[in-house]
This record gives C-alpha cells, sequence and structure tokens, in this order.
C-alpha cells in the first residue's frame, strides 16, 4: 500500500484530500507546516512514496521543505500543489527538485492520475524488469505490486482505478481459476453498493486497458462460471 504525505495548511482541504486518497486505498499523513512536514517525512521515511507540497506554508516554506528533501536524499516523489501557478513559478518548482506540478484549483481525478503516474515511475525505477519485492504477487505475464498499487502487463504500467486494481488483483490471485462476479463484486464493492451491470463494464473496461498494453484475451470469461487468466 502506498504512503502519500499531505503537507497543506488549509485544513479543509486537507481533510478532503485525506478522506479521497484513503478511500482509494492509500496509506496518509498530514502536516500543517514544513516543519511538520520533515518530522514526518524522518519518522516513516520508509512508509511515505509521494509527498503533496503547497508551497506557500506557514513558519518554513514549501520551496525550504523541498530543498531539504533533496538535500538529505529522502527516496520520494515530491507533486508540489499550490496556487503559484504561473509558468515561472512551475520551472521554480522543478527546479528545485519537485517530481510534478499541479496548480490550485485542481480536479481531484487529475491529483489521483499524476499521483499513479509517480508511482509507476518510481516502481519502475526501484526493480529490475519483470522482478519486484517480496510483498508483490506475480503472476506472469501480469504482475502485481501490492506495496504501491500498481499493476503491468509484461513490463508495461496499466493505469488502473483502485476498483479495477482490486478486481484485476483478484483474478491473478486466483491463478487461472475462475472467479464469479459475486466475488469481483466483493473485492472492488465491499460495502456491496454496486450492480451487476456496473460490474461488467468495470471488467470490460479493464479488459481494454489490457489488450491496449499488448494484453489481447487476457482475461477469459464462460457463462456460469466467470473470470479468469488464460
Amino acid at each position: 500500500m502506498a504512503g502519500i504525505l499531505i503537507v497543506e495548511d488549509n485544513t479543509g482541504m486537507a481533510a478532503s484530500l485525506d478522506d479521497a486518497l484513503r478511500h482509494e486505498g492509500y496509506r496518509t499523513w498530514t502536516a500543517e507546516t514544513g516543519v511538520e512536514a520533515l518530522e514526518l517525512l524522518a519518522a516513516h521515511r520508509d512508509a511515505i512514496d509521494v509527498v503533496l507540497l503547497d508551497r506557500d506554508l506557514p513558519v518554513m516554506s514549501g520551496d525550504t521543505v523541498m530543498t531539504t528533501i533533496r538535500t538529505l536524499g529522502l527516496d520520494v516523489s515530491v507533486l508540489m500543489v499550490t496556487a503559484s501557478a504561473s509558468p515561472e513559478q512551475r520551472v521554480e518548482g522543478l527546479d528545485l527538485g519537485a517530481d510534478d506540478y499541479l496548480p490550485k484549483p485542481f480536479v481531484y481525478r487529475e491529483l489521483s492520475a499524476r499521483i499513479r503516474a509517480l508511482l509507476r515511475h518510481d516502481a519502475r525505477r526501484r526493480a529490475p524488469a519483470g522482478s519486484f519485492n517480496d510483498s508483490g504477487a506475480v503472476a506472469q505475464p501480469v504482475v502485481i505490486d501490492d506495496d504501491r498499487r500498481l499493476a503491468y502487463w509484461r513490463n508495461t504500467p496499466l493505469d488502473l482505478t483502485a476498483r479495477e486494481f482490486a478486481v484485476l488483483r483478484r483474478i491473478v490471485e486466483a491463478d487461472g481459476g475462475w472467479v464469479t462476479l459475486d466475488e469481483l463484486i466483493a473485492a472492488a464493492w465491499p460495502d456491496g453498493t454496486t450492480s451487476t451491470g456496473a460490474a461488467k463494464t468495470l471488467v470490460y473496461t479493464l479488459r481494454r486497458k489490457l489488450e491496449a498494453a499488448g494484453g489481447k484475451g487476457a482475461i477469459v470469461s464462460a457463462r456460469g462460471k466467470g473470470y479468469r487468466l488464460p
């Protein structure tokens, strides 16, 4: 499970981001000041993968936090999320060492997609092709990285939603066995708040993403049995 540190002095925005990211399955921490952010990074440096960093922080600016992170060599990706959005300010933030830059106001879907992109890049950088750490489950040609909630088809990263990842994860766990639609619903909608039609649509979308990565026929289905990897 990937970890995200939210560094934001607007408590309402921080709480909203915290709720949304936890709902997607991430572990989260929040900090209102730069000093608190660095303390959390020191205490949880092996658990935090991405930092959402506001530049306009009290006491210690986001720029100072950014330079400190790089000076200390902390192995995290940083996405600056800030109202300082002119082209010059974006260049400044990237030159300080940020991996990406998202101006406020923003759409949450874009923030979520940028986080997934940073995690995919981080996974490719840390792991040799075709191998992942012990917490990852491997069922070639599909590779699941549980720590960062990422999936690959023959080393091609898949841009999956949280529910698509949960469905693919459940199918991979079956190791070639059949998985019923009810089991997929339980995996992706643990509260049961969906319909069979919505679940089938999600599987269709997942298939299309696998096909786009080269996995034609990666998920097969049979009436009365469910879904499986061939």
